[in-house]
């Protein structure tokens, strides 16, 4: 355990932001090494996957609840000093993430059909999508158990043996995926197929790892068996502070279904130009999204502390930093997007959709910036449902105008991208109102 009520809390943030970013950083080189050798294939498969893998995002607001419930009563668990209780929300989440899992495989396999065919309207394209995800969602399910372990790992203020199993995870994935996409060393090509088996077999593979830590190493929270049997009381702390920021995440991927049911008329080269500006856009913002998971457990110990002024500076810092960070990124987009996009398709259509999107939406990153680093205050101080509220907001905002402009004869594609970039500053100036409302009373 890592005491973040006392020291300099910018270093406290890019310490704890570090290992975090890489962490995150694995999880979008899984996507992005998958989408690598599948944009081998051609336009249509990088098209399917690039779909399907937004089911992610869903799986996403469901892991996110565990893990914001969970990383937040710990650290206020541990600014208490009160290892019995954390300890407890360690091993109830624990129990719920097994539930969850279970879950979302049987739901998955059901469902795989139903949401290709609302993805889009090319065959190949949902046959390919549909494939992948098959062998995708063992990876999806295993999340779960990866959170309910990094989120308590988070809480403690340790994050460094998280990202060296995620590390060596990646490292797995991107062995595999070649072999198992195109049949390398074994001669069985498995197309799309393979490039979900290869990041199922990967999140196995850091499940036994994180388990075998916490059966032999972490001692401030540990497996305790008895701590496992369901107490529905726990279970209501955890939805009552989790809930806000998984539906936030769940908003976020209705947007990005609406985005792929506003394009597919554009045909499959404005599907997989979109997938992949998207997963190049998600990696560029992982510094700022590494600053606003970093703050949670800052401010959460300190809110815990009763330390008011300190969460109040996190918060700061936590904005001059994501901001700053932004600027430089924003700017690289606006002068190299070739350069970021070049390796990932030979097809000129699917990357002249990139580098428009790109060049557009990066004048999001700052105003992203903002909104995530709100959102990890909320998170520190046990209420989420600001964050919610300013995302919904959003939502109806992009939602209700794209819908005209779909209707529209001269819609074209680039509406969409402006159209984001409008209600995402609306966004960021409705979270940092709802910021100084909450931290006033304090």
């Amino acid at each position: 355990m890592e005491d973040l009520t006392q020291g300099s809390i910018p270093k406290h943030l890019i310490k704890l932001a570090v290992p975090m970013a890489m962490g995150m950083l694995v999880h979008t080189l899984y996507l992005m090494t998958d989408l690598y050798f599948v944009g081998q294939l051609g336009d249509t498969s990088l098209a399917g996957v690039s779909a399907a893998a937004n089911i992610s995002m869903f799986v996403l607001a469901l892991t996110q609840m565990l893990n914001v419930g969970t990383a937040t009563l710990i650290s206020h668990a541990v600014g208490r000093k009160d290892q019995n209780d954390a300890n407890h929300l360690f091993n109830q989440s624990l129990f719920i993430s097994q539930l969850l899992a279970i879950a979302v495989l049987a739901a998955g396999y059901l469902l795989t059909r139903p949401y290709m065919d609302n993805m889009t309207m090319d065959p190949e394209v949902k046959t390919e999508g549909a494939q992948y995800l098959y062998y995708f969602l063992p990876s999806l399910a295993l999340q779960f158990c990866i959170v309910a372990m990094t989120a308590a790992m988070r809480g403690t203020g340790i994050v460094k043996p998280a990202m060296q199993v995620q590390m060596l995870s990646l490292l797995l994935n991107i062995l595999l995926t070649p072999v198992l996409i195109h049949g390398w060393l074994t001669g069985y090509a498995m197309g799309t197929a393979g490039a979900g088996l290869a990041s199922s077999l990967s999140a196995l593979f850091s499940v036994l790892l994180l388990w075998r830590y916490f059966q032999r190493m972490e001692q401030y929270v540990s497996v305790n068996k008895v701590q496992l049997k369901p107490q529905l009381h726990t279970w209501k702390r955890l939805w009552k502070v989790g809930f806000p920021a998984g539906a936030e995440f769940f908003l976020m991927f209705t947007y990005m279904a609406l985005v792929y049911w506003a394009i597919q008329g554009f045909g499959a080269s404005a599907t997989a130009g979109f997938g992949l500006g998207s997963r190049v856009m998600q990696a560029l913002l992982l510094p700022a999204m590494a600053i606003a998971f970093a703050l949670p457990a800052v401010a959460g110990q300190n809110y815990g502390a009763q330390q008011p002024h300190r969460v109040k500076d996190a918060f700061r810092y936590a904005l001059i930093i994501s901001c700053g960070l932004m600027t430089g990124l924003t700017l690289l987009c606006l002068w190299q997007p070739q350069l970021l996009l070049g390796s990932f398709s030979d097809d000129a259509s699917v990357i002249a959709v990139s580098t428009v999107f790109l060049t557009t939406i990066c004048f999001n990153f700052i105003p992203s910036g903002i909104i995530f680093s709100c959102s990890g205050i909320f998170q520190g101080v046990g209420n989420t449902w600001p964050s919610l509220w300013s995302s919904a907001t959003r939502l109806v905002t992009f939602a209700v105008p794209l819908m005209w402009l779909t209707a529209q004869p001269d819609f074209y594609i680039e509406q969409v991208w402006y159209l984001s970039v409008t209600t995402v500053c609306v966004q960021s100036a409705l979270s940092l109102f709802l910021v100084r409302r909450v931290l006033r009373p304090l």
